[in-house]
């Protein structure tokens, strides 16, 4: 029997369910249309009988547009908080558990960090004029606002509009307190935008007079000191409660420009913004004329204080790095004895290069700060300048700017190269390059063909690296790059992006002084450090860097450190870093600048000494074509020289041929002219010892030498 009956009905059966399904999506489709258009027009009738005509139109709009606008705002507000909270949450309260001085290599103070909260006065104990003249002169809304003050704001904008710049601050103290605590004093938009967030945030968990107790407890107060209590015993050796009205005046004075209005350096300053303070009280509300008048005519006068200064940018840093040790070793004493590692003489030496060459060329450059590190080969950090003026400003562009290094950075490539076999005879071809989109051109945009790789990085050409990286390394290029400046010590992250080989990334000062330290220890890690002890109160150590730190691991094989020493050691003599030359003493190191000359560098280095010198400005503007072998090689120059005055001259590994130019004398006097400027200032290192002295020492010690088992049976065995 045949089935094709049956068969013919099944693609009927199967043609009659798709038809079903089709109607059934049309109807539901076509009412559910009909069911929108009809539910659309009832709304739309609803909503005509708000509709606004004529002139009420204009405000009804406006508040419309500023509704929807500012849904938008709360929700960009929202995620520009995040940062800020995130900040927070950190345990920002731990940081005052630890009261440390700081003592320098030799052991003499050079400071003290840390506050032990029940060491500070309370609130209700203080004098009643110091309360009042901080808070009529930092912020006399303070016990109105929420943190911030719109009114105050207000009124600071108009007041900066008239006078045609900046002559009145709107930051809250609760403000400031946040900037103290979580912040910077870099002036960013982010940075404010983070304060503002946090100011909100400390106004819901601490009490008003928590927040003016922590303001007075940590402010930077000029001299090196933290705080109101250790200012009020610093300048008029007092404790706050017995302070008069002139002296609380003269304190809160400090508050807006520490560095400005000390005492101890300029006194009739200080004097001058006591007056305003006192006028701010009158003008506030807080006090009379007549109850200023006696602190008018009787003005504070401040204990004798040397003018010693404070390595406060080191110091900064050291305590940070001290409160992981403590922190990691979970030290049951709190009141710590630091021995750093720092050296005073090459401190000051150190500031007063970087401060004498933003003096004579600061101007002709267009450049207001700079900083530097610098490094004992061995990884000891004899210097530390994190910028211009630490009263002005506390942040320290040494350890936490985040600057393109430039060329400076080629050194990972070049450093990479050498590890696969290369060597500075190597030859490689300077030409046309591109990676994706991305064409990097040479200085001038010429190419100088086929070239060797020790030309090829003293003459800083920048197709080089970025042919190493695409070609040379593999696909992985770049981040084997990456890898390399971690081994290398530097700490901020690096982005992986094609531009790195040319310094696109940022970096700090003691990334790049930690790295070129590397070279003149013979391919070991620099283990850079600030801290060389501590100890409680009893001398009991508690932590000793020699002891128990690990031991420098080599991170260049010898015959790549070698190799980048030769070819390191050429450019301050054949390439872009000629005024970097130490008189006398074999130099190396490398130039860097970055694009629209907003940043220049030279790292360099001798056998005893590595520096990372940095120029620029806090607001990323461009300087006037100022270069890495300009200003931050002289600045070098300067600091090397008297860095190396009446030393042992260590010599830099793997160095064959030592160019002519090493042979010259030092100067000691003065510096050669340079461009037709005036000499540059050349710093002597004090004599510790008469002549005498030094004579019968060295006689001593030739007396030892010949007195030694090894030269005695050389005697014998010359006699035999």
């Amino acid at each position: 029997m045949s089935n094709d009956g049956e068969d013919d009905k099944k693609p009927r059966l199967k043609s009659h369910f798709f038809l079903k399904v089709d109607a059934w999506l049309d109807s539901t489709l076509w009412n559910a249309g009909f069911t929108f258009v009809d539910v659309w027009e009832d709304i739309t009738i609803f909503f005509r009988r708000f509709r606004v005509k004529g002139w009420k139109r204009i405000p009804f709009e406006l508040a419309g547009e500023a509704l929807t606008w500012g849904a938008i705002g709360m929700v960009a507000m929202l995620a520009l908080a995040k940062p800020a909270f995130e900040i927070a949450k950190t345990d920002w309260r731990r940081k005052s558990d630890f009261a440390v001085t700081f003592l320098d290599r030799y052991g003499n103070v050079i400071g003290h960090r840390g506050i032990i909260h029940e060491d500070s006065v309370p609130i209700d104990e203080l004098p009643d004029h110091l309360v009042k003249a901080v808070l009529a002169t930092e912020d006399r809304r303070f016990f109105e606002h929420f943190g911030i003050d719109f009114l105050g704001l207000t009124r600071a904008m108009t007041e900066n509009a008239r006078a045609g710049g900046v002559v009145q601050g709107g930051s809250t103290l609760t403000q400031q307190l946040a900037k103290n605590l979580f912040l910077s004093n870099e002036r960013s938009f982010d940075r404010k935008i983070k304060e503002a967030f946090l100011a909100l945030w400390i106004e819901t968990h601490m009490t008003k007079k928590e927040i003016l107790s922590l303001y007075l407890d940590r402010a930077y107060m000029g001299g090196g000191t933290f705080g109101a209590a250790a200012a009020a015993r610093f300048y008029f050796n007092k404790e706050l409660p017995d302070l008069s009205l002139a002296e609380s005046a003269m304190l809160a004075g400090l508050f807006k420009a520490p560095a400005k209005y000390a005492p101890h350096v300029n006194l009739p300053a200080a004097r001058a913004r006591a007056n305003e303070v006192l006028t701010n009280l009158v003008q506030g509300g807080l006090m009379t004329e007549g109850e200023v008048i006696d602190a008018r005519r009787h003005p504070a006068t401040v204990v004798d204080r040397n003018m010693k200064e404070a390595p406060d940018f080191f110091l900064d840093w050291a305590y940070e790095e001290t409160l992981k040790v403590a922190r990691k070793e979970n030290f049951a004493d709190h009141t710590l004895v630091v021995r750093t590692t720092l050296d005073m003489n090459l401190q000051r030496a150190a500031e007063q290069a970087v401060e004498s060459g933003l003096r004579q060329y600061g101007e002709t450059y267009r450049v207001k700060q700079g900083a530097l590190v610098m490094i004992e080969t061995g990884g000891a950090v004899r210097a530390m300048v994190g910028g211009r003026d630490y009263g002005e400003s506390q942040f320290n562009r040494a350890t936490r700017a985040l600057r393109q290094p430039g060329s400076s950075f080629k050194i990972y490539t070049y450093a990479l190269a050498m590890e696969k076999g290369m060597t500075p005879t190597t030859p490689i071809t300077d030409g046309p390059i591109c990676w994706g989109n991305w064409c990097p051109g040479n200085y001038g945009n010429s190419y100088s063909g086929r070239l060797d790789m020790q030309t090829a990085i003293a003459k800083s050409v920048n197709t080089i690296p970025v042919r190493l990286a695409k070609e040379k390394f593999g696909k992985d290029g770049i981040q084997q790059i990456i890898d390399e400046t971690r081994k290398f010590g530097v700490e901020t992250p690096i982005r992986k992006d094609v531009t790195i080989p040319l310094g696109s990334s940022e970096v700090t000062v003691l990334d790049q002084a930690t790295a070129y330290a590397v070279f003149p220890s013979g391919g070991f890690e620099s283990r850079r450090h600030g801290i060389a002890q501590i100890m409680d109160y009893d001398s009991k150590v508690l932590y000793d860097f020699e002891v128990d730190a690990p031991p420098a691991k080599r991170v260049l094989s010898q015959q790549a450190s070698d190799s980048m020493n030769q070819m390191l050691t050429r450019i301050p003599y054949y390439g872009t870093a000629r005024k970097a030359q130490v008189d006398g003493v074999l130099t190396a190191g490398k130039t860097g600048t970055t694009q629209a000359y907003r940043d220049a560098w030279f790292c360099g280095y001798t056998g005893n000494f590595t520096a990372a010198v940095w120029f620029g400005n806090d607001d990323y503007t461009s300087t006037n074509n100022m270069t890495g072998g300009s200003l931050p090689a002289m600045t070098f120059k300067l600091l090397m020289d008297y860095a190396h005055q009446g030393i042992e001259l260590k010599q830099i590994p793997g160095i064959i041929e030592i160019p002519p130019e090493v042979s010259k004398k030092p100067e000691t006097v003065a510096a050669k002219k340079d461009d037709g400027a005036e000499p540059a200032e050349t710093f002597l290192r004090p004599r510790m010892l008469t002549v005498p002295a030094t004579r019968i020492i060295r006689g001593m010690g030739q007396r030892l030498k010949d007195a030694s088992p090894l030269k005695l049976q050389e005697k014998v065995a010359s006699a035999e």
